[in-house]
């Protein structure tokens, strides 16, 4: 699908400092194998996950805990989002992830679709081959036909008549830095189609 080793190099003078450090190799090839492993062939999909993940991992391409475990934040108490108190599991649902899963129902939701235990163990979210696999099914219309984490799915923003990258991160997260994301986005997908030109 795409030349992996071009692609590192080009993204990595584009937007890496020059170049990769390993664990970002590391993390893209993790993506790059979901994503082939999954069917996602819109190189524009691919490039706002990427983006989307190197946004949300400040850069590391790693899934990450959520700095300060959410403590400030409502889902960092034992609550559902319409308030109800929960007693179990004994779990706090935190940002996990490549794209920060967040709140008791998007694990339960995340873990009914695709058949893990998120609610009794939220850092399975941890695992990269999951966590590449959550912000797929969370981003794309997968399993559920839907957009799991907003409703919105990429394919509302990228197909055969929109473009907007911009607009795309209301998939996940309405438009905070929705620019800069884009920006991002832009980096990966000249990557992405030159690692594709010259495969």
């Amino acid at each position: 699908m795409w030349n992996r080793s071009l692609f590192f190099d080009e993204i990595g003078r584009s937007l890496c400092n020059g170049a990769l450090t390993p664990s970002q190799r590391r993390g893209l090839e993790q993506k790059l194998t979901a994503f082939e492993r999954y069917d996602i062939a819109d190189d524009r999909w691919c490039a706002y996950m990427l983006a989307t993940s190197y946004h949300e991992t400040a850069g590391t391409l790693q899934p990450v805990e959520e700095r300060g475990s959410g403590r400030e934040k409502p889902y960092g108490q034992k609550r559902k989002l319409d308030g109800t108190v929960y007693h179990l599991p004994d779990r706090i649902y935190y940002g996990r992830g490549d794209v920060q899963l967040t709140w008791y129902e998007n694990y339960e939701r995340m873990g009914r679709l695709l058949h893990l235990s998120l609610l009794e163990q939220p850092e399975l979210a941890l695992r990269p081959d999951i966590s590449a696999r959550i912000m797929i099914e969370g981003m794309t219309r997968g399993l559920s036909a839907r957009g799991d984490f907003t409703g919105l799915a990429l394919e509302d923003f990228f197909n055969s008549r929109r473009d907007e990258p911009v607009q795309a991160r209301r998939v996940v997260n309405g438009l905070d830095r929705a620019a800069l994301i884009a920006r991002y986005y832009n980096h990966f997908l000249h990557a992405l189609r030159t690692a594709t030109r010259f495969y």
